[in-house]
């Protein structure tokens, strides 16, 4: 006998069939016992006579007969809610102990660290489940949209150069090259400009990005990841386009929402700040269910004045200005505006991006309006200015973030609800007891002193 699904056995009404999965609940009702049984697919009410044999987080195997529930139990909220499987034969694969909270309800009541010690538990509740499986059918429908409209997918290196992004890096040691470090990418942001020197017109990733920078609920300490889209002669209207036929496609096929307008408003940073005091806003006039309001932001600012420094990028150093700002960038720099623009959705800052500063002396000119010496200059970017004299097209981007689009569209309140294995809000990875100490004679190897 072939093994069934639980989402195949609405079709199965009077056949035997044979299941694998865990207990989920396990309901006394005294002559008989009902065991939900789950597997990847779903849940499914079976009937049993012997409670002894078996216990909640058992992996079983299971054989008998699909019936239909009696009308008084049927359960309209389960797909399986109008059958049950009438067991004639249980084999118990492996058992478990008493998991240490229950997984049969949302388990936001839960303590988030205890959650995240027993993750490959927690993540077997079913808001969970569709999470990811929400997750996955979102990548998938983003790569085939790309794909038709011409893009290539490529991979950029993990194993990279510290260069200043905005935040702290996170730094390997070389084995190979005593006394050097490589960086986790904060993004693919100079591999992607150096793919547009190489001649890939349209390219995109779902990239990870690393960024040693204090927690939020909107990202997650350590890593996440964005949908990295890459394009060459190309105007910053025509990435505004394309994104929002995206997205509206994606709401449409696969969140199962409605778009607030479309297309998306544009307004710019002065209108933003005026009319909401906040550059990430919300065009609901209430918090409406199932809806996604999407905006693009635009005019920004090249510049901004942060807690650490007196000008910084507002979005990154290789942001084109506007053309008719260029004469304000030596005497009145913060003046300057930019062709960043960002994406909003439901208050959530959903994604950025701009058109890529491509003249070596403009670019110089950013550096050094922020600081940077010419022998910094030459040491941290000389690689892609470099690149940009033998020949560099016109280019810009944008770079959704997965974790922040699946939190608009689920409605979860931080994007660990939306990730497999999060990192705590203090820096440690689920279930795995990282970071942590490594021993002496690895440190020796790789020249590293502690303490």
């Amino acid at each position: 006998m072939n093994r069934t699904l639980v989402n195949q056995c609405n079709h199965k009404v009077g056949s035997k069939i044979l299941l694998f999965g865990w207990i989920n609940t396990i309901r006394d009702h005294g002559k008989v016992i009902f065991l939900d049984l789950k597997d990847f697919t779903g849940i499914i009410q079976t009937v049993f006579k012997d409670k002894s044999a078996v216990s909640e987080g058992d992996v079983v195997k299971v054989e008998g007969l699909v019936k239909k529930r009696p009308q008084n139990m049927i359960n309209l909220d389960l797909a399986t809610g109008q059958i049950e499987v009438e067991i004639e034969k249980l084999v118990i694969i492996a058992k478990s102990k008493t998991p240490p909270f229950p997984i049969d309800s949302e388990g936001q009541d839960i303590e988030e660290a205890l959650r995240l010690k027993y993750r490959y538990l927690d993540l077997r509740r079913e808001r969970l489940q569709k999470n990811l499986k929400l997750r996955f059918a979102m990548i998938a429908y983003m790569r085939k949209f790309l794909t038709e409209k011409g893009f290539i997918e490529i991979e950029t290196p993990i194993l990279t150069k510290a260069t200043p992004e905005g935040a702290r890096d996170f730094l390997i040691a070389s084995r190979l090259q005593p006394g050097k470090f490589y960086a986790l990418p904060q993004s693919p942001q100079q591999y992607k400009q150096l793919l547009m020197v190489a001649g890939f017109e349209r390219y995109f990733q779902i990239a990870r990005c690393f960024r040693d920078e204090d927690p939020r609920s909107d990202r997650a300490y350590g890593e996440f990841s964005q949908l990295d889209i890459e394009m060459s002669f190309v105007t910053q209207e025509e990435i505004l386009c394309l994104t929002e036929e995206l997205f509206a496609e994606l709401c449409e096929k696969v969140f199962k929402k409605k778009v607030f307008k479309y297309p998306f408003p544009r307004i710019t940073h002065d209108e933003a700040i005026k009319k909401y005091g906040s550059d990430k806003f919300d065009l609901r006039s209430k918090k409406d269910e199932g809806v996604l309001a999407f905006a693009f932001v635009v005019n920004f600012p090249l510049f901004e004045k942060t807690k650490d420094a007196p000008i910084a990028p507002s979005h990154h150093p290789f942001t084109a200005p506007k053309e008719e700002d260029l004469n304000l960038l030596e005497k009145n720099p913060m003046k300057v505006r930019s062709y960043q623009h960002d994406l909003v959705c439901n208050g959530l800052e959903v994604g950025g991006g701009s058109i890529r500063i491509t003249d070596v002396e403009i670019q110089k000119k950013i550096f050094k309006i922020l600081g940077y010496k010419d022998k910094e200059i030459e040491e941290k970017f000389g690689h892609l200015l470099e690149s940009f004299t033998y020949g560099v097209p016109p280019h810009g981007g944008i770079a959704p973030g997965i974790e922040r689009l699946l939190m608009a569209a689920t409605g979860e309140k931080n994007t660990r609800e939306v990730m497999a294995f999060p990192m705590t809000a203090s820096g440690q990875t689920s279930v795995m007891d990282a970071p942590s100490e490594v021993e002496a004679d690895t440190l020796k190897e790789l020249k590293i002193k502690t303490g």
